[in-house]
């Protein structure tokens, strides 16, 4: 039996020596993200932004940066970078200092546009917490931005609700004791261990069958070129009525993403959809960082093609890395890019940003260049906000409304 690619990761980073205890070491999750953008520069890294309207004057970029720093003075992940120590993924603790910037709003852009072109600059050897702010004659919009590797879903509502209490007491990173510091500290670590343990327990000799024979038929489509320009987007809202929690209404969301891939590839592909789930082990520290798992999807067009996802569920842990080496174990002609993405977030989940006396009002600014050829995501709240946004130099337009319109028809005949 070979080693698990979890084991061999632990083993390069114990062998950093002490040189290690000045590092942390990353997640499946992270170490997914940190590998693409080796491999992928061009496309940048994949980022978590938040947009939220203010009237004009309403943030004071002073006290939002002090309130940043207090949350990045507290939590690692959000004042760690990533680096490559002799080959090892890691992440390196620096100062907790989170920029406040300004964008120009030129002449011919609003600020989502404005916005949009600072998101498409962003440096991978920045702080993975940034906060924009671009304004109009009537209202500001502030950009909250996260590095995925230092955020997923469990993180966003922490991030949110944290900031709007050092906000309103005006805390800064001085107000945050060593002793918290230390113990901040020691909490990620133990749950980034206990991650990446149960990470090698589910990677299983039985674990890589299952993934094996789940996706030996994928067939890809071919690889389209980076995405540099803006993406193609549209969105729908409807009904929640009937939506219980997230495993009732996934597996439709999964037949209905099937259906847009069909529309968009043809029957034959058998494109890998690539959807977040999982959390932090059940005994681990509540930090914030990046624990989700990708989970890859084969949409095959069967007549029902969720038959298999709580099968899949089972297997949920094995990170991403070792599912692709078992596919291709299997044959099937795959390197781990992803054909279209699915997300879906409970917005009862999180809690709105205040500043001071002032609730933000979410916004979302389309157009952002996508990793992958279409990406869907749904936002679970007093009803369902369905987006798709897709890479215009990989799928035409038209296509893709048609996509969409086919993912939309799904839903509602579920």
């Amino acid at each position: 039996m070979h080693p698990t690619i979890t084991r061999r990761y632990l083993d390069r980073f114990h062998a950093l020596g002490r040189e290690a205890e000045e590092l942390l070491p990353v997640t499946g999750a992270q170490r997914r993200f940190l590998l693409l953008r080796r491999l992928d520069r061009r496309a940048g890294p994949d980022l978590v932004p938040l947009f939220f309207a203010f009237p004009r004057g309403a943030v004071d970029p002073r006290r939002l940066a002090a309130a940043a720093g207090h949350l990045a003075a507290t939590h690692p992940v959000l004042r760690a970078r990533p680096e490559v120590v002799r080959g090892t993924p890691v992440l390196r603790a620096h100062a907790p200092a989170v920029p406040v910037d300004r964008v120009q709003v030129r002449q011919d852009e609003d600020p989502a546009a404005a916005l949009r072109r600072a998101l498409s600059g962003w440096s991978t050897q920045g702080a993975p917490l940034r906060l924009l702010l671009a304004e109009d004659a009537q209202e500001e919009t502030l950009a909250v931005v996260m590095d995925h590797v230092a955020c997923d879903e469990q993180s966003i509502g922490r991030i949110l609700g944290e900031l709007s209490d050092a906000y309103r007491a005006g805390h800064d990173a001085a107000d945050v004791p060593p002793h918290r510091v230390r113990d901040e500290l020691e909490a990620y670590r133990e749950a980034v261990r206990m991650q990446l343990d149960a990470e090698e327990r589910a990677s299983t000799p039985a674990a890589a069958a299952y993934w094996g024979t789940r996706l030996a038929g994928l067939r890809p489509a071919a690889p389209p070129a980076p995405a540099t320009a803006p993406g193609g987007a549209v969105r729908r809202r409807l009904p929640a009525a009937a939506v219980e929690s997230r495993t009732a209404v996934f597996p439709t969301l999964l037949r209905a993403c099937s259906a847009a891939a069909r529309v968009l590839y043809g029957e034959d592909h058998v494109p890998p959809l690539g959807y977040p789930w999982g959390g932090r082990p059940l005994a681990a520290p509540p930090v914030l960082g990046c624990f989700l798992n990708t989970v890859a999807f084969p949409a095959d067009g069967r007549d029902d093609p969720a038959a298999g996802w709580w099968d899949d569920l089972d297997h949920a842990d094995v990170p991403f890395d070792e599912v692709v080496r078992a596919a291709r174990s299997s044959g099937a002609p795959w390197q781990g890019e992803l054909d279209g993405l699915v997300t879906f977030e409970d917005l009862h989940r999180r809690p709105p940003l205040l500043l001071g006396a002032v609730q933000g009002r979410e916004v979302h600014l389309d157009g952002r260049p996508v990793r992958a050829p279409f990406a869907v995501s749904v936002s679970y709240g007093a009803d369902l906000l369905v987006r798709m946004t897709w890479n215009r130099q990989a799928l035409p337009d038209e296509t893709a409304r048609e996509a969409f319109a086919a993912l939309v028809e799904a839903l509602l005949l579920s």
